[in-house]
């Protein structure tokens, strides 16, 4: 009888002793090494809804991975716990004047809900219990979908607490107008009041808010600085405690490794860990009993790779046409190309997969897009009298880049154009 495939496995050591889990972003631990400020601040702000008040509106500004998320949902978890506590009747006398199951959280990361019509829609229904009740999915006016969320937010007296995170996603896609209505809501209760804390990466992007909503929104701010190297080892050697019962199964400096390398690029926690939980699981799969520093060069290249997988994969159909153009005249012999030989190759992809084509100009924006994105360079080089142009060529791997484009359904009527009449036209 043939062994079964995973026999070799099965038999194997794993290195994991406890959750695996722990190592992922999503987990929140027991205790947020050298976020302990910021945790009291926040609970601080937040403690004035335990007594049925609503807390000042919260912006939470940082750097992806600094731990702005993850202290707001601490905080959530902490309240959840009160209310077990208080069920139970194990709350001292200190508790009497406070009501902590008339807090209610609600969470809404505005990358996956960032519309209006969907973060009102999401919130709105938290409360709704009955299927056939909630708000579908689309086609209310929105003046309907705002007071079907009024009405069952004010069905009983308590304390909404708004979560926005990547609020600036929201703001850049659908504009401000969530946040007036969100803003302005406690006006229009009687018997319940709506506090909101919002979490964004980027510092500016009040700049584009209204005034009004502004003013209310920025009631309260807290900066979080970037970890550094020191305070990344500290947070991988606790979860590793955690995860594995012991850190001697880290060789060497594998933990300073990945500490370090995060800590290079603006101290993000959330790649210190992945770069950690990979490293172990790539030494697991090798069937090693130890994780070295040549798992941690692995793990980070696979990640790097994985990140540009994952930011073609959700391109517009538009550029990833431009981004295959681009791939196919530098496989052809194109090293660098102008923003006219991009969109020729562009117009003759369009035509083969029958899509109208969009403008040059516009071709042009969603060259930058890319370059911003770090999936191409594209640098203005100047020609004098003869004016400027940008030269572009591609900063990912080419054949692996051109792959995952294909996956595209669109883009497979002319998938096989890799030997095809897409040739550079050289401007002079």
């Amino acid at each position: 009888m043939a062994e079964n495939v995973f026999s070799s496995y099965i038999r194997s050591k794993p290195i994991f002793k406890g959750d695996r889990d722990i190592l992922r972003t999503s987990y929140i631990p027991e205790e947020l090494p050298h976020r302990e400020e910021y945790i009291e601040n926040l609970a601080s702000i937040m403690v004035t809804a335990l007594r049925g008040n609503r807390p000042s509106n919260v912006l939470l500004f940082g750097k992806t991975g600094t731990g702005k998320t993850a202290v707001v949902r601490y905080l959530e978890r902490e309240i959840e716990r009160l209310k077990m506590e208080d069920s139970n009747s194990d709350l001292d006398d200190a508790f009497t004047d406070y009501n902590v199951h008339r807090v209610e959280y609600v969470y809404i990361n505005c990358e996956v809900v960032d519309t209006h019509y969907g973060v009102m829609k999401n919130i709105g229904n938290k409360f709704i219990d009955s299927w056939s009740e909630q708000i579908p999915f689309t086609g209310w006016p929105m003046e309907k979908v705002y007071d079907a969320l009024k009405e069952r937010i004010d069905e009983k007296p308590r304390v909404v607490v708004i979560i926005l995170d990547e609020l600036d996603k929201l703001v850049t896609k659908s504009g401000d107008s969530v946040l007036y209505h969100l803003s302005k809501i406690n006006s229009e209760l009687k018997n319940s009041k709506v506090s909101l804390i919002g979490i964004s990466n980027n510092l500016k992007f009040t700049e584009f808010l209204d005034p009004r909503v502004k003013s209310r929104l920025g009631e309260e701010k807290m900066i979080f600085p970037p970890y550094n190297a020191d305070q990344l080892k500290d947070i991988l050697g606790e979860r590793i405690r955690q995860a594995f019962g012991e850190i001697d199964i880290m060789e060497g400096d594998v933990i300073a490794l990945c500490a370090a390398l995060a800590a290079q690029e603006h101290g993000d926690a959330r790649r210190a860990l992945d770069l950690l939980r990979i490293s172990t699981e790539l030494a697991e799969r090798e069937k090693c009993s130890k994780v070295t520093t040549n798992h941690v060069y692995k793990a980070k290249n696979k990640i790097e790779q994985d990140c540009v997988r994952e930011a073609v994969i959700t391109l517009p159909t538009h550029s990833k046409l431009v981004m295959y153009s681009i791939l196919l005249m530098s496989k052809n012999g194109g090293e660098k190309l102008t923003t006219g030989e991009v969109y020729s190759g562009y117009e003759e992809l369009c035509a083969k997969s029958g899509i109208d084509t969009l403008t040059q100009r516009r071709i042009a924006d969603l060259i930058s897009e890319l370059d911003m994105l770090g999936l191409i360079l594209a640098r203005v080089k100047s020609f004098g009298r003869r004016g400027r142009t940008r030269e572009i060529q591609a900063s990912v791997p080419r054949m692996e880049t051109i792959k995952t484009i294909e996956e595209d359904d669109c883009i497979k009527v002319v998938s096989e154009l890799e030997s095809s009449n897409l040739t550079q036209t050289k401007l002079i």
